[in-house]
């Protein structure tokens, strides 16, 4: 009964991490995806449906599996060793990290939304105050949030900080799903019509 608690626990931890890092690379598709639309949709008519579901499904499995298997030998190789420790929840979300890409792909994103905004500078006398919009909703939109807590993991963080982290996190996270929803799904003139 006890070894079927413990291999539950380690299963839960396990989609846990998948989990995560499966969000970490549907944000990194969805810049790629915004990129390329503001970028190369004028070069290429190519459909890369298939390589977003791989990105963002099968990326993580390329990490978590080694991960847990090397969880899974250190366990039974150390006598005495208890859980799955602070590495074990650090291991495979900082392994390759799709914030701080996608923070690259924000600030270029940024670059060409200022260019494209300068240059209809005549009809919008209030350019900044659309960048500083579309800077807002890309923001959590391609959970660049993330980058400023990546190595600040729950088991290193105390006191007001963790509370800073966990409120942050959790808020941001949820909105993003939201904002998807406003902006693609009850905004968007075409799926209303």
């Amino acid at each position: 009964l006890l070894w079927q608690a413990a291999l539950g626990c380690r299963a839960a931890q396990v989609l846990m991490q998948y989990c995560i890092l499966a969000n970490h690379y549907w944000f990194l598709v969805e810049a790629v995806y915004l990129y390329k639309l503001l970028i190369g949709a004028v070069f290429s008519e190519k459909n890369y449906y298939r390589l977003y579901l791989y990105l963002g499904w099968g990326t993580p499995v390329v990490f978590v599996v080694p991960w847990m298997a090397a969880k899974y030998l250190k366990e039974n190789a150390e006598v005495g060793y208890k859980g799955w420790g602070v590495l074990g929840c650090a291991c495979p979300t900082l392994s390759f990290s799709p914030p701080q890409i996608n923070l690259l792909i924000f600030m270029r994103i940024l670059k060409v939304i200022l260019a494209k905004l300068r240059a209809n500078q005549k009809g919008y006398a209030d350019y900044k105050l659309r960048l500083a919009k579309a800077t807002l909703t890309l923001i959590p939109l391609f959970g660049i949030h993330e980058v400023v807590f990546i190595f600040a993991t729950d088991e290193q963080t105390t006191g007001i900080l963790r509370y800073v982290k966990v409120f942050f996190t959790l808020f941001l996270n949820s909105f993003q799903g939201f904002l998807v929803a406003v902006l693609y799904c009850f905004a968007n003139k075409e799926v209303r019509t």
